[in-house]
């Protein structure tokens, strides 16, 4: 049987990584929105001040199958800063591949990213799931998640594009 490695991307990965971004974008959607390329994941995740930081979960063939190393996964996170706690961490992306969901492997994942937090010395990791991905949230609350719009009534705001240029006078 295949076992399942969890490491760190390397910019060989960025392909990959780039594929699965797309599929996270089909099902939740949203596939019109991505506008990233592989050249901008390597360059803003792997240069000298990296804008991210990218975990990939790997299947690794047993002895004696010949097909090689597979990713079928990933978690892209970055560091944030906050003024009442201090250092946190943020998962931008957690996405298993469907036909290996049920297996830990987004698990595994997730407690990378918290291992990770510990690491650099962050007092909260935080992560945003879509309402109707009741799936996710009830992995994350069963893995000790707080639901910060249950809990306090906290909601997320964007400015892109148009709003922003203008906000900025620009």
């Amino acid at each position: 049987m295949a076992s399942v490695l969890i490491r760190e991307a390397k910019e060989g990965d960025c392909g990959n990584i780039l594929r699965l971004i797309r599929e996270l974008a089909e099902y939740e959607k949203l596939l019109d929105q991505v506008k990233i390329s592989e050249e901008a994941l390597r360059a803003d995740g792997f240069g000298e001040n990296p804008f991210y930081h990218c975990l990939v979960a790997e299947i690794l063939p047993a002895p004696g199958e010949p097909q090689g190393p597979c990713v079928v996964g990933y978690g892209l996170y970055y560091f944030i800063y906050s003024t009442w706690k201090g250092r946190n961490i943020y998962l931008e992306d957690i996405y298993v591949k469907p036909e290996y969901r049920g297996q830990g492997i987004g698990s595994k994942i997730i407690k990378k990213v918290a291992e990770v937090a510990l690491d650099k010395g962050c007092s909260q990791f935080r992560l945003s799931v879509l309402d109707w991905n009741k799936r996710a949230m009830d992995l994350y609350k069963a893995l000790g998640a707080q639901d910060l719009t249950e809990a306090e009534g906290w909601h997320s705001f964007r400015f892109e594009g148009e709003a922003m240029r203008e906000l900025a006078g620009k």
